[in-house]
């Protein structure tokens, strides 16, 4: 009876131990990716890594190991592992790599700070394209185009006291992921940053991040300004930023925004009722004959610039309106234009000259159609 005993306590011990073993080896069928509240209990075998001055490569185990770096001389007492490498110097002209990373995977989340004004440009590169698909400077692309930063509630991108850019775009990539930040002025600058991705199977209906600048002063009279053109590809429009710097007196936001999509000719598919109505305000953003700034989670006015009485008069509006609750869809082709457009006497429309900037954000597969020719560094500073 002992021995029958001892076999079946044996047995039972073996068939936990296999049942963990088991466990252990599942594949789960969660792969990281679509985050929210309801999918944080799930588990997952996605891959958790970050980049940053004190991990370039994002290496498992490779964290903290710096002996030499930006903050060297403040750990000089303590040693490895306490805070030697926080941050990097970019040198004048020059353009650093922020991050290269073997997929499948994707880039869940980004905090970045440092000197960065629209002299430093963002470029992310998918699966080895040697066009960029995200070009960008870095307050536009971060809804803070004017400069200096203000607080930026949304949900794709957070702006917090005091420089602190944030982003919670998606960006999945199933070979390659290479970004950049290129600095276009003279003089050395500091960026600090933290580049957090995940590696994971990415599945066959995701579709590829994008961003692109565009900036015209003035806009020629009669003339739409173009948001974005020369979109090829199936996708999903999923936001506007812009910059508006107002050269006349008076309102400024009659304009309609317009989408033509897959051959659309003349005329467009969607078309708006107004600028502020588009950025989800009404009435001229007016307040007691003042204009209100907001930030919501989807759309916001959070820059507004006012006349001084001096060199800085005349007003200006950073804008932003992410369609994360309703992309516009697109099969083949996209175009989204803006019209500037204000009153003049006799109750007639005047179309405006006014100074705009954008930033269009999408999703398409791949490959990327060139973007135009990126402004040069006069051409993007705001003076």
């Amino acid at each position: 009876m002992m021995s029958f005993f001892k076999s079946m306590v044996a047995a039972v011990v073996m068939l936990g131990l296999v049942g963990v073993s088991n466990a252990q080896d599942q594949q789960y069928s969660f792969n990281g990716l679509d985050m929210s509240l309801g999918s944080l209990p799930r588990l997952s075998d996605a891959e958790s890594r970050s980049i940053s001055a004190e991990n370039f490569t994002g290496e498992k185990g490779k964290g903290a190991m710096a002996t030499e770096g930006y903050g060297a001389k403040a750990a000089r007492e303590l040693g490895q592992g306490w805070k030697v490498s926080p941050a990097v110097h970019i040198d004048g002209t020059s353009t650093f790599t922020l991050a290269d990373i073997e997929g499948p995977g994707a880039i869940q989340s980004m905090w970045i700070t440092g000197k960065l004004t629209r002299d430093t440009i963002l470029r992310i590169y998918w699966d080895g394209q040697e066009n960029p698909s995200v070009e960008c400077p870095i307050p536009d692309f971060f809804a803070c185009g004017w400069g200096p930063s203000v607080q930026i509630n949304s949900v794709p991108v957070n702006v917090n006291p005091k420089n602190g850019f944030n982003c919670f775009w998606s960006m999945p990539f199933r070979k390659h992921c290479r970004m950049t930040l290129e600095n276009r002025s003279p003089e050395q600058i500091p960026c600090y940053y933290q580049i957090n991705y995940t590696l994971t199977q990415v599945p066959d209906d995701v579709a590829y991040f994008h961003a692109q600048f565009r900036r015209t002063n003035p806009l020629p009279y009669k003339e739409v300004y173009t948001i974005l053109d020369g979109v090829e590809g199936k996708g999903q429009y999923v936001g506007t930023h812009m910059c508006w710097g107002v050269h006349n007196n008076g309102w400024w936001g009659e304009g309609e925004i317009k989408f033509f999509m897959d051959g659309d000719g003349e005329f467009p598919t969607i078309c708006g009722t107004g600028t502020e109505d588009y950025f989800g305000g009404s009435y001229g953003f007016a307040v007691d004959h003042q204009y209100k700034e907001y930030s919501g989670p989807f759309l916001g006015m959070p820059q507004v610039i006012r006349p001084d009485g001096f060199e800085n008069s005349q007003q200006r509006f950073g804008l932003y309106r992410f369609h994360v609750m309703d992309p516009i869809r697109f099969d083949k082709d996209l175009k989204v234009t803006m019209q500037a457009l204000g009153w003049t006497t006799e109750g007639r429309y005047l179309p405006l000259q006014d100074d705009l900037a954008s930033v269009a954000f999408w999703y398409q597969t791949l490959p990327t159609a060139p973007f135009p020719e990126f402004p040069d560094r006069d051409a993007c500073l705001i003076r």
